[in-house]
């Protein structure tokens, strides 16, 4: 970009921030315009820091069929399969944060969901004691994980009918529109706030676009 616009870098830098922080902002005021919402579907998108040594998860949450991201949270987990042995050498023990990113997307997600909505997950055996407890009188449902597809990078599923689409598709969508998340790329996140940042602005244009274009 600053190349493009011949501009020192440092200025799209802060812009970035400035756009980030506003955006993140402006995206919680926007989903305080719609009534709670009724069926909400939740998991996990996998991305990292500077290496696949250092992965990162973004626990994403959807109203179910409108598709409008209702928030997220990014936390450090550990590296796992054929990369874990490299990663605890390489970099040492690595914290697992995702209980206190989901507890933290759940608190803010409360006013946001109706106390008796339902929630659809997939059947991680983590979900249901947090749901249960920011959610007591929600109908949590839990649905086998499935096979990804080529096309959406393991998001969109080899199945006639997928009952987390709603998530799924969106997710899909985020990596295609996110560089930071294609599964193979050169343009990898640096440090956790700007995944943060990149995230909370691409969520905003995803749903102010998305409700224009139903609108039409």
């Amino acid at each position: 970009m600053a190349y493009l616009l011949r501009l020192n870098r440092k200025t799209i830098k802060r812009k970035f921030l400035f756009l980030g922080l506003r955006a993140g902002e402006q995206l919680r005021l926007f989903n305080r315009n719609f009534a709670p919402a009724e069926t909400i579907e939740f998991d996990d998108l996998e991305t990292f820091e500077h290496t696949k040594c250092k992965p990162l998860s973004v626990t994403l949450a959807v109203e179910a069929q409108t598709r409008r991201i209702l928030g997220f949270a990014v936390s450090q987990m550990p590296a796992k399969g054929k990369l874990a042995h490299i990663a605890r050498k390489k970099y040492g023990p690595r914290l697992d944060e995702r209980p206190q990113g989901r507890a933290k997307l759940f608190t803010q997600l409360q006013d946001l969901v109706h106390a008796n909505a339902v929630i659809r997950s997939d059947q991680n055996p983590h979900y249901p004691a947090d749901v249960t407890k920011f959610f007591p009188q929600a109908l949590h449902l839990t649905v086998k994980g499935k096979r990804g597809a080529i096309s959406g990078q393991g998001e969109l599923k080899k199945v006639k009918f997928d009952p987390l689409f709603s998530l799924n598709h969106t997710c899909a969508q985020l990596r295609a529109d996110m560089s930071r998340l294609i599964r193979r790329t050169w343009c990898t996140t640096k440090l956790v706030q700007g995944l943060e940042l990149h995230l909370a602005i691409a969520a905003l244009y995803h749903n102010q676009h998305l409700l224009l274009l139903k609108r039409v």
